[in-house]
């Protein structure tokens, strides 16, 4: 039966990897993937003293840090922009693994969304994403193009470069996660989305509290959740439910980047439904901006390699078809804008004529490609501003007049390069399509066994006490499971449930005496006891998650005190041999059924002093006027990092 199972799965998987479709969504999918993951490299490096430091700029963490971090960015951008697509996509994986599983992160500054991040970033490793918008395919085309023929890069891929990622990355976390919520007493009331909208550091600046007074419509859009988790992984697939799951989705997770200040989560979600737009609407939006005839057209020396891979080049990046480049030699002639021009004069320069018959060469020609272009019009502003516009006449006349001595030979253009011995390794161990299906299933088999291990596990059985009975099956369902949080993204999703916030009923701010002996917020929680940005995402996770949590641990508490007075008071200009800093506290309400009002109820409640931080010598003391709530240890019921 197994083996029946895994043919039929095969034969399934080959049918689809023949059928192809347009690879403009995948592409976006790699420029959103790819933003996002950027924007969290500039975060880890503006808070990397915070997070990798043992104590904030006085105790310093690893010195290669920023080097790793740098090369990361550039990987991501890399990945972006589409230049070695998968060399970048590699490098980004193998990055987000170590440093959310070898650094600090990996506890203390979790995401929320890194093993997202890890799914999908091993499976871009994988996928053909540089078919799409990216330099990868003028490369293409510059290196097989001959002398005034054009090379065109594939524009396809299978169907399941758009379904296998919709599958793993969205499909098993939402059904997961949809498991863990039936356990929550307030996702059962249908208040999963209003009780974390009420808690002051999950939400953002928008006040939401037109939609949160509405207990019918909460209970709507809690129970929408669960059921839109269930049946994703089952009915996406069906053309007919894609578009409604895609607003829903789209609602969703957008709703998730606006009212919370967990937004990394929302985009990083947010960006996987570009795989779930309809091919149609892509190629309706392509249509919608190519002009219904060009605006411009340029002449070029059809003899020159050089100036043949500009055009390449410009008409790569010309999707509103706004210019038209044309082989001087071949239509210069019949040319009435160009009257009057003799050859030699025409060579010299690169010569256009607009719509309206106007003539133009030289830079100015390059201004007008600029414009006719549309995005870069800017850029062709700044180069007409004065003192700019001499400079870059000069340079210009300086390549153009130069061009026949400098590049205008054979060597312009390279001859085809073989494959990269390591893509032919790979391709050869591919082999047929059969193949290829065959071992696609065997992956996709071992990915869903990895999966129902942790949702059976920490889905089930943990939820019901049954757990602790399973002796050495436990240990090894917990080894498994770490390793495919660690590697494969492969993880209980069990977030914001009701072991997080029953009892939360206590949170945090701090303030600090400056030089003139005023007190005043750090610039962290502010006086209605939201986090502010940026500390938002992995900070807000170490402050509201880890920190002060239900079962306060003074220790703990301390320990994140500790790096965050050392981190805002070195960069306002404290002296941390002599800084005097005030732990305040204020009682908030979280319970699991509708309470009208509740958001500014918790918003409104008073401060009062709770504990006082002093510096002395660049070393901390805690004293505190109140026992924390509880004196229950700090306690994580998941194995190694799989929270």
């Amino acid at each position: 039966m197994r083996t029946s199972l895994l043919r039929a799965l095969s034969s399934w998987l080959e049918q689809n990897l023949s059928r192809q479709v347009p690879a403009t969504g995948l592409g976006i999918f790699r420029i959103g993937y790819g933003l996002v993951a950027l924007q969290e490299i500039v975060f880890l490096y503006y808070f990397r003293h915070l997070i990798f430091d043992q104590t904030p700029y006085l105790d310093p963490g690893p010195a290669l840090i920023p080097l790793f971090l740098t090369v990361w960015a550039i990987a991501a951008l890399g990945l972006t922009v589409g230049l070695h697509t998968r060399l970048c996509a590699l490098i980004n994986y193998l990055f987000w693994v170590v440093f959310t599983n070898f650094t600090p992160m990996w506890r203390d500054f979790d995401g929320g969304f890194d093993q997202l991040m890890i799914s999908s970033g091993l499976l871009l490793v994988f996928l053909p994403s540089w078919r799409a918008l990216s330099l990868d395919n003028l490369r293409l085309k510059l290196n097989r193009s001959p002398l005034n023929r054009r090379y065109q890069p594939p524009r396809t891929v299978s169907v399941l470069a758009y379904r296998l990622p919709l599958l793993i990355s969205l499909g098993l976390l939402y059904f997961d996660s949809a498991i863990h919520k039936l356990f929550a007493p307030h996702w059962r009331n249908g208040m999963g989305a209003w009780l974390p909208s009420s808690h002051p550091y999950y939400i953002s600046a928008i006040d939401m509290s037109w939609l949160l007074e509405r207990e019918w419509l909460e209970q709507a859009i809690g129970y929408t959740i669960i059921v839109f988790q269930f049946l994703f992984p089952v009915l996406f697939w069906h053309r007919r439910f894609r578009v409604p799951f895609l607003i829903l989705g789209a609602l969703l997770h957008g709703g998730i980047t606006l009212s919370f200040n967990i937004y990394p989560f929302g985009l990083g979600m947010l960006i996987h439904y570009a795989l779930l737009v309809p091919f149609g609407w892509w190629r309706r939006i392509g249509q919608s901006l190519r002009l219904d005839r060009p605006r411009l057209k340029v002449y070029y020396d059809g003899r020159c390699p050089l100036c043949w891979r500009t055009v390449l080049a410009l008409e790569h990046f010309d999707v509103r078809r706004g210019v038209v480049f044309l082989d001087l030699q071949t239509h210069a002639a019949g040319e009435t804008g160009l009257a009057g021009l003799g050859e030699a004069e025409l060579l010299k320069d690169l010569y256009a004529v607009d719509a309206q018959g106007r003539r133009y060469f030289g830079l100015d020609t390059y201004l007008q490609i600029l414009e006719s272009l549309g995005y870069p019009k800017p850029l062709a502003w700044l180069l007409r501003l004065p003192g700019i516009y001499p400079l870059a006449g000069r340079i210009y006349r300086r390549i153009a007049d130069n061009r026949q001595r400098l590049a205008c030979d054979a060597g312009c253009l390279p001859e085809p390069r073989r494959a990269f011995f390591l893509q032919e390794a790979w391709e050869a161990w591919l082999g047929s399509p059969r193949r290829r299906a065959l071992r696609l299933a065997k992956a996709l088999v071992a990915l869903s066994l990895l999966q129902l291990n942790s949702t059976f596990h920490y889905g089930l059985l943990y939820r019901l006490g049954l757990a602790d009975g399973l002796g050495p099956l436990q240990a090894a369902s917990n080894l498994l499971v770490s390793v495919s949080h660690a590697f494969l993204g492969i993880t209980p999703h069990a977030l914001y449930l009701d072991d997080h916030f029953k009892g939360y009923e206590l949170i945090f701010a701090i303030t600090y005496l400056d030089r003139e002996g005023n007190e005043r917020w750090l610039p962290f929680v502010n006086e209605e006891g939201r986090l502010i940005a940026p500390n938002w995402g992995r900070v807000h996770s170490m402050w509201a998650n880890i920190a002060v949590t239900p079962k306060l641990e003074e220790r703990r508490l301390a320990k994140f005190l500790e790096k965050v007075t050392a981190f805002y008071g070195t960069r306002l200009g404290l002296d941390l041999n002599d800084a005097r800093f005030f732990l305040k506290a204020k009682s908030i309400r979280m319970p699991a059924d509708w309470e009208p009002k509740l958001r500014h109820f918790n918003l409104a409640q008073p401060w009062r002093n709770f504990g006082e931080i002093v510096w002395r010598h660049g070393l901390m003391h805690l004293s505190l006027k109140e026992t924390p709530v509880s004196r229950l240890k700090y306690s994580d019921p998941w194995p190694a990092g799989a929270r």
